[in-house]
């Protein structure tokens, strides 16, 4: 499991990539994506990949705070369609985190 990442290529290079017209934020290298930061994601809009800023965790439907989604960060890719707080989501809720490395916080 990774608990921190980083994202510090060009954006040039992920539009070209991914074959993204636009950034509607402000761009800048990230070297500690930390959970609950607003993170850039590529989501599929009707035919069309689009990039947009998501928060880095998951508040499942059924928590009355926020905070769990620091800790929800990970799924483990065997029973991710079996975890009531993943199953749902796995299904119809997907995107891309455009990420260049990873590393397990102290």
């Amino acid at each position: 499991m990774c608990g921190r990442f980083t994202i510090v290529f060009d954006s040039d290079q992920l539009m070209q990539r991914f074959g993204i017209n636009e950034i509607p934020f402000d761009w800048r290298e990230l070297y500690n994506v930390a959970p609950g930061q607003k993170i850039p994601a590529i989501i599929d809009d009707k035919g069309e990949r689009r990039l947009g800023q998501l928060k880095w965790g998951l508040v499942p439907f059924w928590s009355k705070d926020e905070k769990i989604g620091y800790k929800m960060i990970n799924a483990k890719s065997e029973t991710i369609h079996e975890k009531p707080a993943f199953k749902n989501l796995f299904s119809r809720k997907r995107c891309l985190i455009p990420a260049d490395g990873f590393y397990e916080w102290k």
